[in-house]
């Protein structure tokens, strides 16, 4: 079964500064990894897999749409860039590792990077804890929010991020 990705491509380019000239393939990892890492964190392996059954099977309704639509695709969207603005420029390829460089600008230091990161960061914290605030609000509403067992990540319901430097 093909993954199911709750935000598409078009949701990045139409919310961010991303050029829609980019490759599809570059960004869809990147949202993948935003579902998987961050989004599972804060609502859970089971609310996940329920909404991912939902949207793969055209019944998304009620108040896992609002959830999809108000607070779920805020934060993948800026989770996404957060993941992908760093390698956007990098191309892993059979002749090497290689960074483009643009034919008609200049290519930012790695501290302007770290900063369009950054900011990204700030935009989906904010979007993130909203989200958890309202899912926290409204638990009743999603009892896949509480009921990860054993492997299922459960919830976490604290969007203090630490990244890392290098």
């Amino acid at each position: 079964m093909a993954k199911v990705l709750l935000i598409r491509r078009e949701d990045v380019v139409r919310f961010t500064q991303t050029n829609g000239n980019v490759d599809s393939d570059k960004l869809m990892q990147h949202i993948s990894i935003a579902q998987d890492i961050h989004l599972q964190n804060y609502i859970g392996t089971d609310l996940l897999e329920k909404l991912q059954a939902d949207v793969s099977g055209s019944t998304l309704s009620g108040n896992y749409e609002t959830l999809v639509t108000d607070y779920i695709k805020p934060v993948l969207i800026h989770w996404s860039m957060v993941e992908a603005i760093p390698m956007l420029a990098v191309t892993i390829g059979n002749g090497g590792i290689y960074r483009h460089e643009p034919k008609s600008g200049t290519s930012l230091d790695p501290s302007e990077v770290r900063d369009l990161v950054d900011a990204e960061k700030k935009r989906a914290v904010y979007y993130t804890d909203r989200m958890i605030d309202y899912l926290t609000h409204n638990s009743e509403l999603f009892p896949e929010y509480t009921s990860n067992t054993n492997e299922d990540i459960s919830p976490s319901k604290n969007s203090n991020y630490i990244g890392w430097n290098l």
